[in-house]
C-alpha cells in the first residue's frame, strides 16, 4: 500500500470522516455574499474570490483572537431560519464532494439568536437544512451521515443552557456538545455544571482544549470535566519533553492510553501559531506513538481548506501514505460520537472497502 502514487486524484477519491468542523466557518464564499446582501451585512470584499482570499490572509495572521474575529462577517448572515438552512444544506454537499462518508458539525445556537430566533428554532433550521443535504447527497450516489454538536461559549454565560439543548435535541440530529471560544482565560471548569448536566443525561462531549492554553487546559478538560475527546489538544506534546524519543508524562499517557481523540487541524493550528508548519505539526509524531489522532479542517471558509487538501499537505509535506490517511479516518469514526454498531459499519462497510478499491 505505501508504493502506491499519492496524488490529489487518489486523495479525493478516499473517504474521509471529519469530528471538528465549525458551521459558521465553512461557508461557500458565493453563498456569503449573497446572503449579505440580503440582510444589509456589509463584506470586505464582495467578489467571491476576493472574500476568500481576504479570509484565508486573515487566518494567516497567527493570531487566534484575530482568527475568531473574521467570524463576524459569517454569524451575520445566519441569523434567518432560511439562511440557516441554506448554510446547514450546502455544508453537507460539500462534504459529500469533497469524498467525506461521516462529519460531525458544531455551532453555537446562543450566536445565531440576533434575529429574533429562538434558541430551538436555531437548531431545527439547521438539522432542516443538514437532512435535505443528505437526501440530496444520497440521491446523486454520495452518501453522507452528519450528525450535529451543540456548543457553548466558555466566556458567556450560556452553556448550561446550550447543554440542555443538546440534551432535549439528542434524538433529533445533535450526537454531542463542545465548548468553544477564547480558551485562555476561560477555563472549561467554569462550567461543571453543565458537564454534569451532560454526564447525567449520557450525552458524549468534547472540549477545546490545549490550543491557546497549554496542559492544565487539557488536563481540566480530561479528568475534571470527563470530555470524551479532545479539540485541537495540540499542545499535549508539552507533556512529551522528547517526541522522538517517545517518553510520555503522565497527562499524555492517560490521553494515549485510554483512546482519547485528538481533533487536530493542521492548517488551522499554522494560522493561529500553534505550529509552524506541516511537516513538523505534532499530529505525525503523535501518530507514531499511538495516540489516536484525527484528522480535521476546522473551518473551511476561514482556513481555505478542506479534507483533501489536508491530507494533501501530510503526504507532500509530511511524507503521510494512504496508510497513515486511512488510520486516521478509522480513528475518527471509532471516536464519532454515534452508536457503535453504526460506526463498525461505516468502518467495514464503506472506509475500509473504500480504501482498497483505490489502490
Amino acid at each position: 500500500m505505501t508504493a502506491t502514487r499519492v496524488d490529489a486524484d487518489l486523495i479525493r477519491r478516499l473517504p474521509k470522516a471529519v469530528l471538528h468542523d465549525h458551521l459558521d466557518g465553512g461557508l461557500r464564499p458565493a453563498t456569503l455574499v449573497e446572503l449579505a446582501a440580503e440582510v444589509g451585512h456589509t463584506l470586505p470584499a464582495t467578489d467571491p474570490e476576493e472574500l476568500a482570499a481576504w479570509y484565508f490572509e486573515a487566518a494567516n495572521s497567527g493570531d487566534l483572537v484575530r482568527y475568531i474575529a473574521t467570524f463576524e462577517h459569517t454569524l451575520a448572515v445566519l441569523q434567518t431560519k432560511e439562511g440557516l438552512r441554506r448554510v446547514a444544506e450546502e455544508y453537507v454537499l460539500d462534504l459529500a464532494a469533497d469524498g467525506v462518508v461521516y462529519g460531525e458539525v458544531r455551532y453555537a445556537p446562543e450566536l445565531n439568536v440576533k434575529g429574533g430566533l429562538t434558541l430551538g428554532e436555531v437548531v431545527e433550521a439547521v438539522q432542516e437544512g443538514l437532512a435535505a443535504g443528505m437526501a440530496k447527497a444520497a440521491t446523486a450516489g454520495t452518501p453522507v451521515r452528519v450528525g450535529t454538536l451543540l456548543c457553548g461559549m466558555r466566556m458567556f454565560d450560556r452553556v448550561r443552557e446550550a447543554a440542555e439543548l443538546a440534551v432535549a435535541y439528542r434524538d433529533a440530529g445533535v450526537v454531542g456538545f463542545d465548548i468553544a471560544g477564547a480558551e485562555d482565560g476561560f477555563p472549561a471548569v467554569d462550567h461543571l455544571d453543565a458537564f454534569e448536566l451532560l454526564r447525567g443525561e449520557s450525552v458524549p462531549f468534547t472540549i477545546h482544549a490545549g490550543e491557546a492554553h497549554g496542559l492544565p487546559s487539557i488536563h481540566q478538560a480530561i479528568q475534571v470535566c470527563g470530555a470524551q475527546r479532545i479539540g485541537h489538544g495540540v499542545r499535549i506534546t508539552e507533556d512529551i519533553p522528547d517526541l522522538a524519543g517517545g517518553k510520555l508524562g503522565r497527562l499524555a499517557s492517560w490521553v494515549r492510553d485510554r483512546r482519547i481523540a485528538l481533533e487536530m487541524c493542521p492548517t488551522s493550528n499554522l494560522q493561529t501559531g500553534c505550529a509552524t508548519s506541516i511537516a513538523e505539526h505534532p499530529i505525525t509524531a503523535l501518530k507514531e506513538l499511538g495516540f489516536r489522532v484525527t484528522l480535521n479542517t476546522d473551518n473551511r471558509l476561514v482556513s481555505g481548506t478542506t479534507m483533501t487538501r489536508e491530507m494533501s499537505l501530510l503526504v507532500a509535506e509530511a511524507g503521510w501514505t494512504v496508510e497513515d490517511l486511512r488510520t486516521v479516518t478509522v480513528n475518527a469514526l471509532k471516536s464519532a460520537f454515534i452508536p457503535f454498531d453504526e460506526r463498525t459499519a461505516l468502518i467495514e462497510d464503506v472506509v475500509l472497502p473504500g480504501y482498497a478499491s483505490a489502490l
